[in-house]
């Protein structure tokens, strides 16, 4: 299989084949998913679809390497964390690889970034870092190939003042987004404003839609948009309104039973999260996560929150209440 295959899936079935042929790839080569694998007792030939593949559970990633063996990493990307927290790590043995899939879920759903000024509001990332989401919206500044493209922390409601009427991308994390709404009431209607989720500890944490309708009251806009994606993966998942996110071609999502994770519930129904993220060809594709939500249809869904006794992770974690 060429690894360009990945961004030409265009339905069920060739997602399917290449989803079995990723899970034979690294079922041989990534000796901790093959351990894990063989633990379970999974039945090799028995594997014809990609809901019968076995899904690492994400914590994985804090206590092992992920890769497939004998490759050389790349770049190492870090979870967000305390000082009291394991981070994930991701050892990217092929950062072209994130790159492409990046920017072709970037093109999907905004268009080109040359058409673009995006700022970035990412104070914690910036702090921390080693951030996969810092790495991305970085080399997407860079495409826009506008100066005016930038981590924004000092001078906030000057730049903001100045580029109201202009077509921006902010990214921000939700806490920093929330102050500056708080700081600021100015018509940004000409901008689309994306929340990257987590209040990081930072400030209580709050649903989605209580953020939004805040983050609008201040900014004029009439939808927030969002970013659901995480260290473990090379792909993202985007909402337009409502919270609602949908996913690239290479990408799924499987809504598994809470009580019993070898199950899975239909459409509509609330579970854990299992993501097939076909961009991790040289990690593992196959990760259960510990976010819970529901699945609308084969290419959205929503996330409702966290697994109890979950850490608080920096995308797109919103507590149920």
């Amino acid at each position: 299989m060429n690894i360009s295959d990945i961004f030409k899936i265009q339905n069920e079935e060739e997602f399917n084949k290449v989803a079995i042929h990723t899970f034979k790839k690294q079922y041989h080569s990534v000796n901790v998913y093959k351990k894990y694998v063989d633990n379970r007792r999974v039945d090799l030939n028995k594997i014809s679809h990609y809901k019968d593949i076995p899904f690492l559970p994400i914590e994985f990633f804090k206590n092992f390497s992920i890769k497939i063996s004998e490759t050389k990493t790349q770049k190492t990307f870090l979870s967000s964390g305390t000082t009291n927290t394991l981070r994930s790590k991701h050892h990217v043995t092929d950062i072209k690889l994130y790159e492409k899939s990046f920017i072709n879920g970037f093109i999907r759903n905004y268009g080109i970034p040359e058409d673009w000024i995006i700022l970035s509001l990412l104070p914690s990332y910036l702090e921390q870092g080693d951030s996969s989401l810092i790495y991305m919206v970085n080399h997407l500044m860079k495409m826009t190939k506008n100066k005016k493209s930038r981590f924004i922390s000092k001078n906030i409601k000057d730049t903001i003042k100045n580029l109201k009427k202009e077509k921006v991308l902010l990214i921000g994390v939700s806490y920093a987004l929330l102050d500056l709404a708080e700081t600021i009431e100015i018509d940004l209607s000409k901008w689309t404003i994306m929340e990257t989720g987590g209040m990081k500890g930072r400030r209580k944490e709050i649903i989605r839609s209580e953020l939004h309708s805040k983050l609008n009251s201040s900014f004029n806009t009439q939808q927030i948009h969002s970013e659901y994606g995480m260290t473990e993966l090379l792909s993202q998942a985007y909402s337009e309104k409502n919270g609602v996110f949908s996913t690239p071609p290479w990408m799924k999502i499987l809504i598994r039973e809470v009580n019993d994770p070898f199950n899975y519930v239909k459409n509509g129904k609330t579970g854990g999260l299992n993501i097939i993220d076909l961009a991790n060809q040289n990690s593992c594709s196959f990760i259960e996560s510990k976010d819970l939500g529901r699945k609308i249809n084969e290419i959205n869904f929503e996330i409702s929150g966290r697994f109890d006794h979950s850490e608080i992770r920096g995308c797109n974690l919103m507590n149920i209440t």
